[in-house]
């Protein structure tokens, strides 16, 4: 008698499930698809504002950027992505000024984990949604972020992101 109720218990439980996953399966007929025809929609792709494509540095129309060389995104990079090269000048008050002489990218190597961005204390770089990356050479993956003959923007008075908004941005 006992097996007797084991094969109802299991006949019911095996019904029971097939009939969930199919409720599953019914509900996912008569969603919305999301599904994108790339490349021929390539005009009318919409990306999501939180992909993470291309690392790049803006630079505003007079070609200054907000890169203080302060290396916090390299010693961040868990793999070595990022290679901030700087140099030493005296000012004019003969003070000594670190400045930004190549901000050096390795796209093939990046693992997109955004530690970079998160931790730029002047927001110097963000990623874009460039995803068109492909390349028949590593060679052409190594990227300078700032542009030839670009200088550091003049400091705004406006206050800096907490750490906790700097993340609800990003996120």
């Amino acid at each position: 008698m006992r097996s007797f109720k084991q094969y109802n218990a299991d006949l019911f439980g095996g019904i029971k499930s097939l009939l969930t996953g199919l409720s599953v399966t019914w509900k996912e007929l008569w969603t919305r698809k999301i599904t994108q025809q790339y490349p021929e929609n390539r005009d009318t792709l919409e990306i999501s504002d939180r992909f993470r494509g291309e690392l790049e540095m803006p630079h505003d129309d007079n070609n200054e950027h907000a890169c203080t060389a302060c290396g916090i995104c390299q010693i961040n990079c868990p793999n070595g992505t990022i290679q901030v090269i700087s140099q030493m000048i005296e000012t004019e008050d003969g003070k000594k000024k670190k400045i930004l002489d190549k901000y050096v990218f390795d796209l093939g190597m990046c693992t997109f984990c955004n530690l970079c961005v998160i931790t730029c204390p002047s927001d110097a770089i963000k990623f874009s949604n460039q995803f068109e990356n492909a390349s028949f050479t590593r060679k052409n993956l190594v990227h300078q972020l700032n542009h030839e003959g670009s200088k550091l923007r003049e400091k705004k008075t406006s206050p800096q992101p907490s750490p906790k908004e700097r993340e609800n941005r990003v996120n």
